[in-house]
């Protein structure tokens, strides 16, 4: 069943967050569906998947605009299978993706932002980032790596790097996948016992649980921070993946819709051609 133009974009407007103050990340929260089903979902997901190969074709031919996706979560949220799920509708030529870790001897002699600002999609290209440039309001937080004074000034910073961002052509799109203490106890536990999935599973995970109600302020905090008019923030229910592979794809849609990638005028008069 074709889904309808409201269906096509309730959730961009209902996940979107409006900044300015803590968001208080509830449990219940990561559970919604806002009334899909999950066959409707799957069927409008793949509907989806054709018109984003076709938008990301018409963006890699204009060359005028990239994109940048940032992916955050809780360990066990998801981020892998949203990569392999719904990025998969895109040409691999024209979309990377960059696994942001702890940072490097190297890195850590340069200001946070450096290692992230060489990943930064050329215009014509979409890159996501499977965590970064937040990990330094995220982790160094958390787990005191940098004082107050620091990690409160890297908000503004943020901000205003992905403003220079957006005025150079690149669009910033951020999704914080969402799942509740219940669900990633699930996960764990799946990853635990079977076979093909023990190697995702690391202890440190275990340590990194025990603060779920630091990692829940800090996440709310990063989101009223830096959610903004031009950067702003998605908060994707992910408890159910087929609603949260619904989510990012209509985020996504909508992101490049309102780009209008064109393909370009030819350089030559077609009609004048002749190919013998």
């Amino acid at each position: 069943m074709k889904a309808s133009a409201r269906q096509r974009t309730d959730l961009p407007r209902k996940l979107r967050v409006h900044g300015g103050s803590h968001i208080d990340m509830h449990n219940a929260a990561a559970g919604h569906t806002h009334g899909w089903s999950e066959t409707r979902a799957r069927a409008a997901c793949a509907q989806l998947a054709g018109e984003l190969g076709e938008l990301q074709y018409r963006l890699y031919a204009e060359g005028r605009h990239g994109v940048l996706v940032v992916l955050q979560a809780i360990d066990g949220g998801g981020k892998d299978s949203t990569i392999r799920h719904v990025f998969s509708a895109f040409n691999p030529q024209g979309c990377t993706v960059r696994a942001f870790k702890v940072p490097s001897a190297e890195e850590l002699r340069h200001d946070f932002l450096w290692r992230i600002h060489q990943h930064v999609p050329p215009r014509g290209e979409i890159a996501v980032f499977n965590r970064s440039h937040y990990e330094d309001v995220l982790v160094a937080r958390v787990d005191g790596l940098v004082s107050k004074r620091v990690w409160h000034a890297r908000y503004r910073q943020i901000n205003e790097f992905e403003r220079m961002l957006v005025e150079n052509d690149i669009r910033v799109v951020k999704l914080f996948l969402h799942i509740s203490r219940a669900e990633q106890r699930r996960r764990f536990e799946e990853r635990i016992h079977d076979p093909r999935k023990q190697w995702k599973f690391d202890p440190q995970d275990l340590v990194k649980r025990a603060q779920w109600p630091a990692y829940r302020k800090v996440f709310g905090d990063m989101l009223g921070h830096c959610s903004t008019a031009h950067a702003p923030w998605y908060v994707v229910p992910s408890d159910h993946k087929w609603l949260r592979d619904l989510a990012v794809a209509q985020i996504l849609a909508q992101t490049l819709r309102e780009l209008a990638p064109r393909f370009p005028s030819p350089r030559f008069n077609p009609r004048r051609m002749r190919v013998r």
